[in-house]
């Protein structure tokens, strides 16, 4: 059965099985492979530092940070993606309304959700983060790259059994980038379609400074990856 989800964040997600309220795929993200990010958090961080994982999902980075010898706990507001995550204590939440009693030595914001075009859940999101930080902990997030939106256009990829379509790419304002991305697999199809608003490293500054935060270091020679710590 196909579903369709519009949801607060303004995504839409299409295809078979359940679908988050951020529009995605569940059944997609179990197909997912990770693209290396548990081995960028786990070289900036110390061995063994207990992690928060902010959107996780299925745990295709959570796998990663745990084989790495991490103790993780997978933050998602989607209980479909939680039942797939193994190895991590799960939370089932929203990132802004998350209130736990531990603290962590790494809160980790993948999957470019600092580029929520949101400005009031973004802000929520970085504060949530904040108040999750271990003294002389920090955060690692992930954004997208300014040449990913200043140059995005349509294409196609394979990566094994899987196709992977950019299928439309719009401007609505200089800051904002809506995309549909089209997969496929085994006969099933799923879309998802999004804006996501550009952070240059000034804007990235600003967002955590708002939230108590400064940027340390970027951790990756595009920059995509950030580690912020407390002001």
């Amino acid at each position: 059965m196909n579903r369709v989800t519009p949801n607060r964040y303004t995504a839409v997600g299409r295809g078979p099985g359940p679908i988050t309220p951020d529009g995605c795929p569940v059944e997609l993200y179990e197909l997912l492979p990770a693209q290396g990010e548990a081995d960028v958090v786990h070289s900036a961080v110390p061995a063994g530092a207990a992690i928060l994982e902010l959107g996780a999902g299925t745990g295709r980075i959570t796998r990663g940070l745990i084989e790495h010898g991490h103790d993780v706990v997978a933050v998602d507001e989607s209980r479909e993606m939680l039942a797939r995550v193994t190895g991590a204590r799960t939370v089932h939440a929203s990132i802004e309304a998350l209130s736990l009693d531990d603290r962590f030595d790494v809160v980790l914001l993948a999957s470019y959700l600092v580029n929520e075009k949101d400005d009031d859940l973004r802000a929520a999101w970085l504060a949530a983060c904040e108040r999750h930080m271990a003294p002389g902990g920090c955060l690692i997030l992930q954004r997208h790259t300014l040449t990913w939106f200043d140059q995005a256009q349509p294409y196609e990829r394979v990566a094994g059994d899987l196709t992977l379509r950019l299928r439309e790419v719009s401007r609505p304002t200089p800051d904002l980038l809506s995309v549909t991305m089209e997969y496929e697999h085994s006969g099933r199809k799923w879309t998802h379609s999004y804006t996501h608003r550009r952070m240059s490293d000034a804007e990235i500054a600003a967002e955590l400074a708002r939230a108590g935060l400064r940027v340390e270091s970027y951790l990756t020679d595009n920059r995509d990856w950030v580690l912020a710590r407390r002001r």
